[in-house]
């Protein structure tokens, strides 16, 4: 299994900020050509389907992104240079999501020459995951057969999301009138606005998950003025939102839009909660396989992806976006194996 960490390492020493990952695709297509496997690009998203793909069995998608956030402040070490040290690599994208599309990598190739499989395999490394962009898997999902199962690999601890959060986010303007703050002329846009946010801060939705618990609703920005003596005439705000099951995204900002007097502007509709029924066969068989089932607060590639899925992979989720993020080798190659089982044998009708 070296050679999956040998690739990790040159994605490390790739720089794949999203939007940018043309070189990281072409490290991941070097890899899959060496390995004798056919395969599809488009843009910066690489595609391919298992040797004796037939289109007549439940298809599976395995799927991982290769873009990265930028590096925060505080590393310690060079972040695009891979640091091999006993069981730890430490580099930006080895957790997020580096180590978990190796793994997915090797899982593909391992099923890859099957003629026995009761399922067809595609799998994907795709680009534009941590801005949502319109250039990634959502780009591609017109070039596979509807998918009965997709698989998307993050750090999870190789525990199983199956349900994750939705994301909305909302562009508040609330508007008042200006005026010399002396006079106590005008109508204060500020003033306007935060009655609008005590409302939304003080606001719950009736429904809870039971995995991903309440919708929850934040005000992560506010900004207003000009001067010190002018009273503003417009403050504008952010609202961070984390939808659960019981609600779209469409819907949940329809009921906002009632509550407060500022104007409400969506940014997209299309990060919504997403998962998979507890029934489901793969679901099932993790129990039975010991792994724990959960609800993830982040969004991922689940968001635009209209099929049932799960999340699953080596590393951790507090690991990610962070100064020094590192993914151990032994969690790269226990996720393989874990994988590998789960898949294995596994019947979806």
């Amino acid at each position: 299994m070296q050679e999956y960490i040998s690739l990790l390492k040159r994605l490390i020493s790739t720089p794949s900020l999203s939007r940018e990952e043309d070189k990281a695709a072409e490290v991941i297509r070097d890899f899959l050509e060496n390995s004798g496997v056919h395969f599809y690009i488009r843009n910066n998203n690489t595609w391919a389907f298992c040797r004796h793909f037939t289109g007549e069995k439940p298809v599976i998608l395995l799927n991982s992104h290769i873009d990265t956030v930028r590096p925060v402040a505080g590393w310690t070490t060079d972040p695009f240079l891979p640091l091999e040290e006993g069981d730890r690599i430490t580099g930006l994208g080895s957790n997020d999501a580096g180590g978990p599309l190796v793994a997915l990598l090797a899982v593909f190739l391992h099923f890859y020459n099957r003629d026995d499989l009761p399922f067809d395999l595609i799998f994907s490394a795709t680009a534009e995951e941590e801005n949502s962009g319109d250039r990634g898997i959502r780009s591609i999902l017109d070039e596979w057969p509807p998918l009965d199962l997709a698989i998307v690999g993050e750090p999870t601890r190789m525990e199983l999301a199956v349900a994750e959060r939705g994301l909305l986010v909302l562009d508040g303007i609330a508007r008042g009138k200006a005026g010399h703050a002396a006079r106590q002329e005008g109508v204060n846009a500020i003033y306007k606005a935060v009655a609008d946010i005590e409302i939304l801060r003080n606001f719950h939705f009736e429904n809870s998950s039971e995995l991903l618990g309440p919708v929850k609703i934040s005000i992560t920005q506010i900004e207003a003025g000009t001067q010190h003596n002018v009273v503003p005439d417009v403050c504008r705000f952010v609202v961070d939102i984390r939808t659960n099951e019981f609600y779209s995204n469409e819907a949940v900002f329809n009921k906002l839009s009632t509550l407060v007097s500022s104007e409400l502007k969506p940014r997209s509709f299309r990060l919504n909660s997403s998962g998979i029924p507890v029934d489901h066969p793969l679901v099932v068989k993790a129990r039975k396989s010991g792994i724990p089932l959960f609800g993830s607060p982040t969004t991922s590639d689940q968001a635009v992806i209209p099929y049932p899925s799960v999340k699953i992979g080596p590393g951790d989720s507090s690991r990610s976006h962070t100064a020094d993020e590192y993914i151990l080798k032994s969690e790269i190659f226990e996720g393989i194996t874990s994988m590998t089982g789960l898949l294995e044998e596994l019947h979806l009708r």
